[in-house]
């Protein structure tokens, strides 16, 4: 098994075994060290035949265990508030301090030399420089102090520890001046530098708190989706947190649905910020319903049948929060080159300032250090990840995407085969009548197969009842033909229902043309006969989806080969295989036959499986990538790295774009955020000052620094739902 693969299982283990707490720089913190584990009962297809068609079907039902609660009430608090180096920054400090060190530095300004000429000189101007300075410093420095604390206790040295260093060296040093200018010693302080400095540095820390909740207010908007109050039955209003299993509720119109349950009646609801469904979906008496979706325009009555952490809304939140709180490869390397840049920028900076020390100042050499510490400080690469993780969890899961492993998906550009189930990936997986017809007039052929149908359990038999609706004959007499079908009496005549086997085996004739098209579509004919007369038949099977061959072209078209995975007769497999383009098929296969597959074809390449996660839950752990398709509501299957909740799929496309985006995005702010340092550092120390007069003061190095922070944020917020299809 490859290194990634052993990861994957590492990580589904984690999910259910162990209480993890995790914690993830410059990411949303999460402040309870528990990770929910989210099980499904899985149940294998049963298969029946008629004849000699196989008809595929399954019993599909999900049973989540209880899980630990979300903590809800702390979802806020968490957006509000961003760590760096272990310790917490809540954002209305942030913005006081910011307040403060501006209201400050603006009287500096106005009493420093800047260029050589000053706006105020007076009497004692060094000390009122000391006051203000010491103000911002021990006042609006505290952030960076506190977070450097952090970092150096926790023995990871990084953004924190540089900045300290650049301001306790600037202040230091101004102190030093201030002292021997009141002493009456010509010196050069950096006091305007010093807040300059501090103002940048907590404008990009501002900046980057709100791209990351920006970012991802997946959880922030989920938790929104809930309404405060629901309408009992009776016509009281109760808290929503105050509701019980059990309860029938009133759901008045344009209202959300307070609590997932079960419909009385039928209404038109809007699942889509939930699921991504964009078309209102109609529910009818026993359908169920989920808390956060929008009822249209018919009031309707409900049941509530279950609560809190067992809500489908709770579910994904959790999924989500597990997606962002995972460690992928991509970041544990950006924490490396964050460590290696701490290094780099503390060895450059000694060597600058005892370089400049030898052949300048010691005034002009501390501002050359200060300016390599600011300059390295790896903001942006602290960003480089979490930035673009926030992004796709949130438009994923507001679209139905919904991510369990971002490490599997990291092999999104390696993956050759996409093996996939025929049943409920290209078809809808429904065994139904799709076409009748007479090819006699008036024979009515529907409504009499349905008549004689009634009474059997057959697959085939309830297809054609349900087609039919209302029965208008009653059959006499009827009786199942060994080998070919059912007969019975209607209105005093002898009726057939016979297979096309059965018709070719006694020698009847059915023109071909009108049949041809059904069979080439691998549909299973039932005909009605009479008096050795085919008076009609009706056409039954598992319907291609709209979307199923243009999702077979956009496979291709990103070189991975399509493989198709049926339990159907070869026959049935080989023409619905043609007709989707799709070359490698397997057919007659059972469930457990399917990991199997998977192994064999990761010999040659990465494979992504996508299955309906129900009893595909061996293949789906065992493949490089496993998609779980049409999971609807049933969110808990946790042996698939990412669950589609739509059926649809071009919604598998969609994912696999958003993957390859969010890799690309991520290598490309990896190289920003640390590649601009190779020149950055060198320049800031002073390489080009002796032969080209060209520097870089510790101002001018916190704007660098603090754009490099911006471009990386605008780059992850460039990820977009449904972009170009690489």
């Amino acid at each position: 098994m490859n290194h990634s693969k052993e990861n994957k299982q590492e990580h589904q283990h984690m999910m259910h075994s162990e209480e993890v707490g995790q914690t993830s720089h410059h990411s949303h913190q999460q402040e309870h060290p528990h990770e929910e584990g989210v099980h499904a009962n899985h149940h294998s297809d049963h298969h029946v035949h008629h004849d000699h068609h196989h008809v595929g079907g399954s019993d599909v039902s999900h049973h989540s265990h209880h899980t630990h609660d979300a903590h809800q009430h702390h979802q806020g608090h968490d957006h509000d508030m961003m760590e760096h180096g272990g310790h917490m920054m809540h954002m209305g400090d942030m913005n006081t301090k910011l307040k403060v060190a501006v209201a400050v530095m603006i009287p500096l300004l106005a009493i420093s030399p800047i260029a050589g000429f000053t706006l105020l000189r007076f009497p004692g101007v060094e000390l009122v420089q000391l006051i203000l300075g010491s103000i911002i410093f021990f006042y609006s420095g505290t952030p960076f102090f506190n977070g450097a604390r952090g970092e150096l206790q926790a023995k990871k040295p990084a953004m924190m520890t540089l900045i300290s260093m650049g301001i306790i060296v600037s202040y230091l040093y101004s102190v030093y001046a201030t002292i021997l200018a009141l002493l009456g010693q010509e010196s050069m302080n950096f006091w305007f530098e010093l807040s300059t400095l501090i103002v940048i540095m907590l404008i990009g820390h501002i900046i980057e708190m709100k791209a990351v909740m920006g970012a991802g207010d997946a959880l922030k908007d989920l938790a929104t989706l809930i309404p405060k109050k629901a309408h009992l039955k009776d016509g009281t209003d109760v808290a929503v947190e105050d509701l019980q299993i059990g309860d029938f509720l009133l759901v008045k119109e344009n209202e959300k649905i307070p609590a997932d349950g079960k419909i009385l009646s039928v209404a038109h609801i809007d699942e889509s910020m939930i699921t991504g469904e964009s078309r209102a979906v109609k529910k009818e008496a026993g359908d169920r319903v989920f808390g956060g979706s929008l009822n249209q325009n018919t009031p309707f009555e409900m049941e509530v049948t279950s609560l809190g952490r067992d809500s489908f809304l709770a579910q994904v939140t959790e999924m989500v929060r597990q997606a962002q709180n995972q460690k992928s490869k991509l970041e544990n390397m950006a924490d490396r080159v964050a460590s290696w840049l701490f290094y780099a920028a503390l060895i450059v900076g000694i060597l600058a300032f005892i370089y400049w020390t030898m052949t300048a100042n010691l005034a002009f050499a501390l501002m050359m250090a200060v300016s390599v510490f600011v300059i390295a400080c790896p903001h942006a690469l602290g960003l480089a990840i979490p930035l673009v993780v926030a992004r796709l969890t949130t438009i994923s899961s507001k679209n139905g995407l919904l991510v369990q492993n971002r490490t599997a998906l990291e092999q999104v550009n390696q993956i050759r085969f996409a093996l996939m189930d025929k049943t409920g990936t290209l078809t809808d997986g429904k065994f139904q009548v799709r076409h009748s017809q007479d090819l006699v007039q008036g024979a009515d052929t529907l409504a009499k197969m349905a008549a004689l149908e009634v009474l059997s359990t057959h697959p085939i038999a309830l297809s054609i009842v349900e087609a039919a609706g209302p029965l208008f004959y009653q059959a006499e007499r009827v009786e199942n033909i060994p080998g070919s079908g059912i007969r019975g009496v209607l209105d005093g005549r002898i009726y057939e229902i016979m297979s096309y086997k059965g018709l070719q085996e006694i020698g009847l004739p059915v023109d071909q043309d009108v049949i041809a098209p059904y069979l080439d579509l691998g549909l299973t004919l039932s005909f009605l006969v009479a008096d050795r007369v085919v008076l009609g038949f009706v056409a039954l099977g598992d319907q291609i989806k709209e979307d199923a061959k243009d999702f077979v072209e956009g496979l291709k078209a990103q070189g991975i080969s399509p493989v198709m995975l049926t339990g159907d007769n070869p026959a049935t497999a080989q023409k619905v295989a043609s007709q989707l383009g799709i070359e490698d098929y397997r057919a007659e296969l059972k469930p457990e036959d399917k990991a199997k597959l998977v192994k064999d074809y990761q010999a040659r390449g990465a494979v992504l499986f996508i299955g309906d996660g129900v009893n595909d839950s061996p293949a789906l752990a065992t493949a490089d990538l496993g998609f779980a398709i049409g999971a609807g509501t049933s969110v808990a299957i946790h042996s698939a790295d990412v669950v589609l909740v739509q059926s649809n799929p071009s919604a598998v496309l969609d994912m696999l774009s958003i993957a390859k985006t969010t890799i690309r995005k991520m290598k490309q702010n990896l190289w920003f955020g640390a590649g601009y340092n190779i020149i950055a550092i060198p320049l800031a120390a002073g390489i080009l000052y002796p032969s080209m007069g060209i520097m870089v003061d510790p101002l001018l190095a916190a704007v660098l620094m603090s754009l490099s922070t911006v471009i990386v944020a605008i780059n992850a917020m460039g990820l977009r739902y449904k972009g170009d299809r690489e």
